[in-house]
């Protein structure tokens, strides 16, 4: 971790700077006393030791800087602290078990260390030594290293040993926070992660079943960037194949001066339909839909102008969706790859890979039973080939070190069979490059069954969208913010509940699961709901205001007061609010965002605990006139907002000031 357990590491560099300027000083001394037959070597070496001082002093200085501003991982300074306690007390043993979680009760502390169990079982395997883990647990406890954040460890049990943590580190660490905001751990060198999500079909709407991918993918791109990655955010949408023959036949019917004038296609879906009825019913419409796939994939100048007049009318529809839900992305259709397909049929051919298949070339990966078919029999590509030439240049050309793929569980074994077909030819390294699947299960209706309108059709994105702000003003109505809200502010309280409360819902899910899309439940206010989560925020950021104190008078009591953590209360809620940084790490992980929603319930939770038992303001009884505000607590109420409002911000949830 780099961050308050970077100590070690700052004594290793300190140390290394040390004897690299003795060596200086030495090569120096070789100079003065004539050595003269290397001296020319001396000096390069010289050089070199001095580049490298210089070095290391700079990176010390930015590690130090990072350090002092960064949030710590207490859970990974703890792992840190403990890991080198096993060491010390059993330092033949390899890999031992590093278990170190928080505390589920107050009276066994803040965090726990779980190792000794594990360690007692690889004794009795590995040596036969019958070691009890209690023992393990208290010859642990005495090799622990000196720190600042451990007050006292007690063993327990058969040998958990109970951490507790020190107060005084605890209040440092919110203070830092709120002096600096909150800053992610450093993740030491910069790794490019590209995230393919959203994923949309040309000349076809956009529907509840995007709607996942695009939410899902949206959040992680925001937490990566967050966390300090460089993120690559691609649309690969279904821009190219077959269908565009139908589409391109069709429009020289309906439209036959598409390339002087520009067509007025309103309804591109009612456009495909019509052309999919001709396709299935037209023999001869069938053959000229073929003819202008050849034509288009020959880059006739002509057809690619039709294709594009389709793709832009998508593009506008799809943009809408992307502005309601503050989605940025850059689109890299399967078109992008078309002409790196031949190149990639050729590569597995070349390395002897191919097997010919009634006239399909066909890759057969081991451990999968259907192989990839790479070509078709009548020369044609497949999507196969396709999500193999986008591995490829992912992998080589734009060089990420992670990939995540944001798609339904449908295409699991699609994608296992890819990846592990680019592992075989040699494309990358799973030891080296991250190559994930982040699967999630499908939107069902109320009744349990697949998301569908009255009628059967599949829900439109956008009419869901449209749905979820009518229903957001009811409910504001109901309430009757109508009556103390401005019109702007009624209106920015409408956009923040209604698609905040649609990407709640969908990130607040174990993603791998299918998950029941109810308006009625996302829009409630009670319970782990981003109605709840808001209304929260908006209340917790109105104490300073409601005691006068504004923004700079708390960023100076940041800098001068001491936060107090002596009432349980605040001590549970300060250690709640330094779990933010671990509770991301796991995130980056197992990209799993369920576990944010269900952090920031807890942290508002835990606030309202606080809120109930500790005054912030103290106000007479009879007046209401304000008595005595307690500025550490204000502060505890501030660093809760800073942590929500980041929690907010990666799962792409606006909160308002006024709601």
């Amino acid at each position: 971790t780099r961050n308050y357990c970077v100590t070690a590491q700052f004594a290793f560099q300190e140390n290394e700077i040390k004897l690299l300027t003795a060596e200086i000083e030495r090569l120096k001394n070789f100079g003065c006393l004539g050595v003269s037959p290397s001296l020319e070597g001396l000096r390069d070496e010289n050089a070199k030791l001095k580049y490298r001082l210089n070095f290391l002093k700079k990176s010390l200085q930015e590690e130090r800087s990072k350090s002092t501003k960064s949030m710590i991982n207490i859970n990974s300074c703890l792992q840190e602290i403990f890991g080198a306690a096993i060491q010390a007390a059993y330092p033949d043993l390899e890999n031992p078990p590093l278990v170190v979680t928080p505390s589920q009760q107050p009276k066994f502390g803040d965090y726990q260390c779980n190792s000794a169990m594990g360690i007692s079982q690889i004794l009795l395997k590995t040596r036969e030594q019958k070691v009890i883990p209690r023992e393990i647990a208290e010859k642990i406890a005495k090799n622990i290293p000196a720190n600042e954040c451990i007050e006292k460890v007690e063993i327990a049990g058969p040998g958990f040993i109970n951490v507790h943590l020190r107060k005084d580190f605890v209040s440092k660490q919110l203070s830092s926070l709120l002096i600096n905001g909150v800053q992610p751990p450093a993740i030491g060198k910069r790794k490019k992660v590209v995230v393919d999500f959203s994923s949309p079909n040309i000349a076809k709407e956009m529907h509840v079943g995007h709607l996942r991918s695009t939410i899902i993918g949206e959040s992680m791109c925001r937490l990566f960037e967050f966390a300090g990655y460089d993120v690559l955010r691609l649309n690969h949408l279904g821009d190219w194949g077959t269908q565009f023959g139908m589409l391109i036949a069709h429009l020289q019917d309906k439209f036959p001066d598409y390339l002087t004038v520009s067509p007025p296609i309103g309804d591109l879906q009612a456009f495909y339909k019509e052309s999919k009825r001709r396709f299935d019913t037209e023999e001869e419409f069938k053959k000229r839909a073929y003819q202008c796939v050849v034509l288009l994939q020959s880059k006739n100048p002509d057809f690619i102008k039709a294709w594009n007049l389709i793709c832009d009318v998508s593009r506008r529809e799809f943009q809408k969706i992307y502005n309601c839900l503050d989605i940025t992305i850059i689109e890299r259709g399967e078109s992008f790859y078309h002409e790196m397909m031949k190149d990639i049929v050729k590569e597995f051919e070349d390395k002897g890979f191919v097997q010919v298949d009634d006239g399909r070339k066909v890759v057969f990966v081991p451990g999968f039973p259907v192989p990839l078919t790479i070509m078709k029999s009548d020369g044609g590509y497949t999507y196969d080939t396709s999500d193999l030439a986008a591995l490829k240049h992912r992998l080589c050309e734009e060089k990420g070190d992670i990939l995540i793929y944001v798609v339904d569980s449908g295409q699991s074994v699609h994608f296992q069979t890819v990846f592990a077909a680019g592992q075989m030819i040699g494309w990358y390294d799973p030891k080296v490059t991250r190559v994930a699947h982040a699967a999630f299960g499908v939107v069902l209706g109320e009744d349990k069954k697949k998301f569908k309108t009255r009628s059967g059709d599949t829900v439109r994105l956008i009419d869901l969208l449209e749905e979820g702000l009518k229903r957001a003003m009811d409910k504001l109505k109901d309430k009757e913010r109508d009556k103390v809200l401005t019109p702007e502010e009624l209106k920015a309280a409408q956009t923040s509940v209604a698609f905040g409360c649609i990407k709640y819902a969908d990130l607040s899910h174990n993603r791998l699961n299918d998950y029941v899309f109810s308006f009625d439940k996302m829009l409630d206010d009670r319970g782990n709901t981003a109605a709840y989560l808001l209304y929260a925020f908006t209340r917790i950021r109105a104490i300073a205001r409601l005691a006068n104190i504004d923004e700079q008078m708390l960023r100076k009591a940041a800098r001068e007061e001491v936060l107090i953590l002596d009432h349980e209360k605040e001590w549970k809620l300060g250690k709640c609010i330094l779990r933010f940084p671990e509770i991301l790490q796991k995130i980056l992980e197992d990209l799993l965002l369920h576990t944010l929603c269900d952090y920031l319930y807890e942290l508002a939770t835990t606030f309202t605990e606080f809120y109930d038992s500790c005054y912030c303001v103290e106000k007479d009884r009879q007046t209401g006139q304000i008595m005595k505000v307690n500025m550490w607590r204000l502060l505890l109420c501030e660093a809760t907002a800073t942590v929500m409002a980041k929690g907010f911000d990666i799962l792409g949830i606006k909160p308002v000031q006024r709601m």
